[in-house]
């Protein structure tokens, strides 16, 4: 170990939820995560397509919204539910892991919204959380519900492009981000009520095998959106410590990446090709961005 003190890299507001967007109207959302306030937008699934238009979602309000490369809001679908995480398909369009709904696909062009999955050999998922693609085109989600410590029973899934449904973990005490190395040979899931990372290796026949944890955290919530760079580290969003934490290979924090507003530091995406990171914000609906050492790495929905 280097026991270097960790490189703080101060993040930038990019932009914020327009005040127009803002619904201050009760939810039952809020009413479950957020008791006693009104939330008028909680934006997360940061992601980017070929024309660089970044993708969010407003949970509570179930709605997508479409920032253009000059700062230009608009809500392009409403998904009836509560979309959290987002993947761009190749194919442009997008594909949201929605906590009522189960998983999505979103044409941005139309707003049309229709159902991947909504269940499991019949059975009700707890609640999707996040998704992201391996490079030929399998999707890892998580199915995060309520669950933690009290109930460690939070899913982690495979869904083949074959259309095969793989449950790779059954046991997580609230699975939320999750997230492939540059080799595609490790899956990381965010643990958060766990505090944790979870490090889960993808084995030749695609189950997982001595699922250990990578890194723990501290804090009233935990480790939220996950992302990694070419050279391998990878970016911990965390929804209590005000920024992300970059960790080498070896679980190390090299750099955290402070927020200048806010705490609760949700998710975060590289813009595709640049080193440049944004950051989920959502206590005040801001999304952040900061210079990291390296570009993301390579995306499905780029290739």
């Amino acid at each position: 170990m280097s026991f270097s003190a960790p490189h703080v890299i101060d993040a930038q507001v990019l932009t914020q939820v327009p005040a127009g967007l803002r619904r201050k109207v009760p939810s039952e959302w809020a009413q479950a995560n957020k008791p006693g306030h009104v939330v008028d937008c909680f934006i997360e699934g940061p992601c980017f397509d070929r024309q660089g238009n970044l993708y969010l979602t407003d949970i509570p309000h179930g709605r997508i919204f479409r920032v253009t490369p000059e700062l230009s809001w608009q809500a392009v679908a409403e998904t009836g539910g509560w979309p959290n995480g987002i993947a761009v398909h190749r194919d442009g369009t997008l594909w949201v892991a929605d906590y009522r709904r189960g998983l999505l696909r979103v044409d941005p062009a139309s707003g049309a919204v229709d159902t991947i999955l909504g269940h499991r050999n019949s059975e009700s998922f707890k609640g999707l959380n996040d998704l992201v693609f391996d490079r030929n085109g399998d999707l890892y989600f998580t199915d995060q519900g309520q669950t933690g410590l009290h109930d460690p029973t939070g899913r982690v899934y495979r869904l083949r492009s074959s259309g095969q449904l793989d449950l790779l973990i059954g046991n997580a005490p609230s699975p939320n981000g999750v997230a492939l190395d540059v080799e595609q040979k490790v899956l990381f899931v965010a643990v958060t009520r766990g505090n944790a990372i979870w490090r889960a290796p993808l084995l030749a026949d695609g189950s997982v095998s001595k699922v250990g944890a990578f890194r723990t955290f501290f804090g009233t919530s935990g480790p939220d959106g996950l992302c990694v760079d070419q050279d391998n580290r990878l970016v911990v969003a965390h929804a209590s410590l005000g920024g992300a934490f970059v960790l080498d290979a070896r679980g190390e924090v090299t750099h955290f990446v402070r927020s200048p507003n806010g705490s609760t530091v949700t998710n975060a995406a590289f813009r595709p090709g640049t080193s440049t990171l944004v950051m989920t914000e959502s206590q005040t609906g801001s999304v952040l961005q900061a210079e990291l050492p390296a570009p993301g790495a390579p995306l499905f929905s780029h290739a």
